[in-house]
This record gives structure tokens, C-alpha cells and sequence, in this order.
């Protein structure tokens, strides 16, 4: 089963909430995690 493909300015919102949450102390993994987390709770 094929996932949903994000399109590039999708990622680039994605990208930029990690570098929010890393310029907020969060390292790189906790900050993905925490992208991830909220991606699913929407």
C-alpha cells in the first residue's frame, strides 16, 4: 500500500517546525518526534 507523498512546500513547513523547535532547545530527534507527533494528532 502506497503512502500519501508530501508535496515540497508541505516539507518545507515540516522543516521549518523543526528548526522552530530546535532555535527553542529541543535537540534534532526530539524536535523531528515532536513534528511527527503533531503531524498525526491533525
Amino acid at each position: 500500500m502506497a503512502g500519501k507523498r508530501d508535496k515540497p512546500e508541505e516539507i518545507v513547513l515540516k522543516l521549518r517546525q523543526v528548526e522552530v523547535l530546535q532555535g527553542q532547545g529541543s535537540s534534532i530527534a526530539d524536535a523531528v518526534l515532536l513534528s511527527v507527533i503533531k503531524q498525526i494528532n491533525h
